[in-house]
């Protein structure tokens, strides 16, 4: 009897809890939606998705800074871990897998976690987001370091596992971020970059992987990608890290040398063969008028910006 008390104890709690949440409100005037026609509803969804920018708008300077810190630790070798249960930890493990093709990361540098490990991306693992301890665990996996950057994704902002992964993290020396949707959440208050993006309550109510979804990638295409091009990921808006893994990817590099170089055909061939394919070291060895070995020792001490390796070709 006691035990069955507890958890209804347990459970009200967690019901007034969930109650008091913007992403949980329950909203009476879509309260008919099931009897409106496909295209009314379509209507609706895609005006709510409309507001999702202007929420994330609020948060950049916010964004902004989280971005700096990160790319700061990476330019010392820390890595980009992000830490989330359900739709959150997919979102993670989705940005985390992109990095490699897109700016040819090794696949330890950015890295996501999802309670429940690998196989919670396709089939739900009861419990496993209310365990702060398997965050723990996942993360002690990992070895920690001061230059190491963990974000935990939740849209709630009180997920167990996201929550737990911030503060053992943050007891590690490790730089934290939390990516809510919820303001005055746990996760944020537990993390030294809090970042909360208010979309309000879900057109299915409490279904989060809708507006608080599509917050939560954009903020997360922000983290990475501005992170990449600080760390001298591109040149401009060109993807001059990108490892060319199949046959889309190998032409998309001869249109971005030709983009960078104005080069022809029979150049960027050369540049490349000269360089084992490599885009950025094609590139400057076009535009610096150095050979492959020279590049490659000049984005070495410009520490990967093609940029700056420019400069030192014609200084």
């Amino acid at each position: 009897m006691t035990s069955t008390a507890g958890a209804s104890s347990n459970y009200h709690s967690l019901r007034a809890e969930l109650e008091t949440l913007t992403t949980e409100a329950f909203r009476p005037e879509l309260s008919q939606i099931d009897r409106l026609s496909t295209l009314e509803i379509a209507k609706i969804m895609n005006a709510e998705d409309a507001t999702v920018p202007t929420a994330v708008a609020t948060q950049l300077p916010r964004i902004a800074a989280a971005i700096d810190a990160v790319a700061e630790r990476m330019s010392r070798g820390g890595r980009l871990i992000y830490a989330g249960a359900g739709t959150a930890g997919r979102l993670g493990v989705l940005d985390a897998s992109e990095c490699p093709p897109t700016f040819n990361t090794d696949p330890s540098e950015v890295v996501g976690l999802i309670a429940g490990g690998p196989s919670a991306m396709v089939t739900s693992v009861e419990g496993a987001e209310d365990s702060k301890e398997l965050a723990e665990a996942d993360l002690k996996e990992l070895s920690l370091t001061p230059d190491d950057t963990v974000v935990g994704v939740s849209a709630s902002g009180r997920t167990p596992y996201a929550v737990g992964a911030v503060e053992h993290a943050r007891a590690r020396g490790a730089l934290t971020i939390g990516l809510s949707c919820n303001a005055h959440s746990a996760l944020a208050a537990a993390a030294e970059h809090g970042i909360e993006i208010v979309v309000g309550p879900e057109l299915l109510t409490g279904s989060t992987r809708l507006k608080a979804g599509t917050a939560q990638k954009l903020v997360l295409n922000m983290l990475s990608t501005i992170t990449m091009i600080r760390l001298g990921k591109t040149y401009g808006n060109l993807m001059v890290d990108v490892r060319a893994s199949n046959e889309k990817l190998r032409a998309r590099s001869r249109r971005i040398v030709a983009l960078a170089t104005g080069a022809s055909d029979e150049e960027i061939e050369q540049a490349l063969a000269a360089t084992d394919g490599e885009v950025k070291n094609a590139i400057l060895t076009i535009l610096g008028g150095v050979d492959g070995p020279t590049a490659a020792r000049l984005l070495e001490e410009s520490d990967g910006h093609l940029r700056a390796a420019l400069t030192a070709s014609t200084g």
